[in-house]
């Protein structure tokens, strides 16, 4: 069971203070975040893409090489990776390359981006985002698994005898997580390939992801890929912590109410009830957060939303090394009530002892 933290890098200005970061600061931030999540002994750093204000992270293979270089266990994601508005063939060489930089410590969560002005800046249509994430993604794989790739499709011009460089770690190509909110056919693309699927269980409540999710992995069953409980399967998930729960709840409150992404809405308290936000004491982090194994079934990866609504990076540490006191106790007593037969998550050693380069066919749009 992996656990780690992701970021989506906004600069909101502090309720209690009023002051936002510099955009310099957020960067830096981010990056104390990351080495702070391997010192307390989390598994999976992951970080957004975002080309529009007020977020910072345009260039995560960026950030995360950087944080590669200073780190040795730390495995290096995202959360998401656009895959409707970025070239495929930049994906494929930039990703490859961070996979040498990190020994192999990276995959990615492929998205399509819900912010509509952002397509046309990269000459693209919203309309069309089902349609780019499934030829995009059609085409990515080949790129990483063919040496030459010929390749014609409707949404960029072909290619012949097109050779990506640098060449995936090992010839095993990083592995892919197709992150959603509500796309059914993001969860068919995921369970077609038998890649991971990550529900970012974040603002809805838990009947509408168990929906998702069960349709994933039934249809990656329906592709022979294993049993549905062999699917794989990432969750978000929000906390802030403190000792004592009525401190997290006053402490947090101005946070909430304040935040551009679900302030000036429900109260806290109504929020906390209907999704997987979690505000109080480590036991009651813990106690939540093992309920999402009994809503969901066994799953391979827990990330945490712990840096957001201009929360000071002081306070974001500090979380961190809550999350390193209370992993463990997850760890433990989810890995105890794991079925048998149910994977891990693939990452590059096992990929490359299982690596059959076999070609596959694309799915249908």
């Amino acid at each position: 069971m992996q656990f780690g933290v992701f970021t989506v890098g906004d600069v909101t200005p502090d309720p209690t203070t009023g002051r936002a970061p510099t955009e310099h600061e957020r960067i830096r931030s981010m990056i104390a975040i990351a080495l702070k999540a391997e010192e307390v002994g989390l598994d999976v750093f992951a970080s957004g893409e975002h080309h529009n204000p007020p977020f910072v992270p345009s260039s995560p293979t960026t950030l995360l090489g950087y944080i590669a270089a200073q780190t040795s266990k730390l495995l290096l994601s995202t959360s998401t990776t656009l895959i409707t508005t970025n070239d495929p063939v930049k994906i494929a060489e930039d990703y490859a390359f961070l996979q040498h930089l990190a020994d192999g410590r990276v995959d990615l969560m492929l998205g399509r981006g819900n912010t509509g002005p952002v397509y046309p800046w990269f000459g693209q249509d919203i309309q069309q985002g089902i349609g780019l994430a499934v030829e995009h993604y059609a085409l990515l794989r080949r790129l990483w698994r063919e040496e030459e790739v010929d390749w014609a499709g409707e949404f960029r011009t072909p290619l012949q005898g097109f050779t990506s460089t640098p060449r995936p770690l090992d010839g095993v190509p990083p592995f892919v997580w197709h992150g959603s909110i509500r796309s059914p056919e993001i969860a068919e693309q995921a369970a077609f390939y038998g890649d991971g699927f990550f529900a970012n269980h974040i603002f809805w409540p838990k009947e509408h992801f168990i929906q998702l999710i069960d349709f994933y992995r039934q249809r990656f069953a329906h592709y022979g890929h294993g049993t549905p409980e062999q699917a794989i399967v990432g969750l978000g998930g929000q906390v802030f912590m403190r000792r004592n729960s009525q401190d997290a709840i006053r402490e947090f409150r101005p946070y909430f109410d304040k935040a551009p992404v679900y302030g000036h809405g429900a109260s806290l308290e109504e929020f906390m009830a209907q999704t997987p936000l979690t505000v109080g004491s480590p036991a009651e982090v813990i106690e939540k957060t093992l309920t999402f194994q009994e809503h969901f079934g066994d799953y391979q990866r827990q990330l945490f939303l712990i840096d957001h609504a201009g929360l000071p990076l002081k306070s974001v540490l500090e979380q961190l090394d809550l999350l390193g006191e209370i992993v463990p106790v997850l760890r433990r007593e989810l890995e105890a009530r794991r079925a048998p037969g149910v994977p891990q998550a693939p990452m590059h050693p096992s990929l490359k002892s299982s690596m059959s380069g076999t070609p596959e066919p694309a799915p249908a749009s």
